[in-house]
């Protein structure tokens, strides 16, 4: 009886030692698993880093960025002008132009076609003034006719004031009578055709503007058209009252036109300052500032454009060509270089620009190779061409 208790407690311990050393093994498979699935996750993690730090990164062969016009520029911090952005308009300079009045009363008529633009030559004609058909009378006629008689008559006197028969205070009289005579009637220069009086071009230039038509009647002195010459032109900015304390330091200014993406800069034009008004204009809170400048043949006067007064330069100033910079949801980006062909795009804040160059507040710093050219196609090829898993790390 002793001997089956002692050997029933014995396979109890037994089986109680099993269930435990399977609980351990249990314990054990499921810790290898939990470390294989943590093993995972930071692989997967990993993984993840390296797909977000290449997700950034562009790639562009060489041979793409030269065909597609890409140039590079290394930022280096330099000189950077105050700037006012005003509107403004091109004038043409005092002296380059002209008014062509009638010198005459009579009836327009156009010996050929007169239109805007067209280039005249100084002296050349450029309509007719005809007054056969009025009640007074053509003027030229009477001038002419005025003109004859006293030519006769200080010819006649010429001959008698020797012989004392006319007295030289009578020879005077008829003298001045001749020369008064003469001038009225070659004030009135008469048309190639004989008929009329003919209006010639003061100066060489273009036709500006024509106030009349074939057939007007116009009197003395009426504005017929305007010749100019437009190779020195006026741009006049209108600058508002809050940046009248700076404008004692400005001294040049870029514009740029409606009709063209190009800036021009005063400083390449041979441009100065003229004056800058003391007090604004009647119904105006706007200061005019007046420069002047060489027109190479592709500024139209009477354009409204984009004016940038420059004023006293800054030191120390990272700047960036306008061309550098892409928008993209309200953000100002550009295309950092960082190898021969990776790219990066770099979110900046900007501050003022003159127009051709851009300040960078933020963003860049010296030494880094910005896209300043052909960035429009880095951009393009961050769509298409990302390798996703390439990093950096040769």
């Amino acid at each position: 009886m002793k001997k089956s208790i002692i050997t029933g407690v014995l396979a109890v311990f037994l089986l109680g030692s099993c269930g435990t050393h399977e609980h351990n093994h249990a314990e054990e498979g499921h810790d290898h698993e939990a470390e294989a699935a943590h093993g995972h996750d930071e692989h997967d993690h990993e993984a993840e880093e390296a797909h977000k730090g290449a997700s950034n990164e562009i790639v562009l062969t060489p041979e793409k960025a030269e065909a597609a016009g890409v140039k590079v520029e290394t930022v280096e911090p330099g000189t950077f002008r105050q700037v006012i952005p005003v509107s403004g308009q091109v004038m043409a300079a005092q002296g380059e132009e002209a008014v062509v009045v009638a010198n005459m009363s009579g009836v327009v008529s156009f010996s050929g076609p007169v239109t805007e633009g067209m280039q005249v030559a100084q002296g050349s004609s450029l309509l007719t003034l005809s007054s056969e058909t009025l009640q007074d009378g053509d003027p030229l006629k009477r001038a002419r006719i005025a003109y004859e008689a006293a030519r006769k008559e200080y010819e006649r006197a010429g001959k008698l004031v020797e012989s004392q028969i006319v007295s030289q205070k009578d020879f005077n009289v008829i003298r001045e009578n001749y020369e008064n005579a003469r001038l009225a009637y070659e004030a009135l220069s008469p048309s190639s055709n004989g008929k009329g009086v003919a209006v010639k071009s003061p100066m060489s230039g273009y036709v500006k503007s024509c106030l009349v038509k074939a057939g007007d009647y116009v009197t003395v002195g009426q504005p017929l058209m305007t010749v100019t010459k437009t190779r020195r032109l006026q741009l006049k900015a209108e600058v508002s009252e809050r940046y009248y304390p700076a404008l004692q330091q400005v001294s040049s200014a870029n514009f740029k036109t409606p009709y063209s993406d190009h800036v021009y800069r005063l400083d390449d034009l041979q441009g100065r300052l003229l004056a800058y008004g003391k007090a604004s204009a009647e119904a105006s809170f706007y200061v005019p500032v007046t420069f002047e400048f060489d027109n190479r043949g592709d500024v139209v006067p009477g354009s409204f454009v984009e004016v940038w007064l420059l004023g006293r330069e800054r030191q120390g100033v990272i700047s960036l060509p306008v061309s550098a910079l892409t928008e993209e949801q309200g953000l100002t980006f550009v295309y950092l270089q960082l190898d021969a062909e990776c790219y990066q795009k770099q979110e900046v804040r900007t501050g003022a620009t003159d127009g051709d160059r851009v300040e960078i507040l933020s963003g860049l710093k010296g030494g880094e190779k910005v896209v300043t050219q052909g960035a429009i196609h880095v951009k393009l090829a961050s769509a298409s061409n990302a390798i996703p898993g390439h990093t950096h790390n040769h």
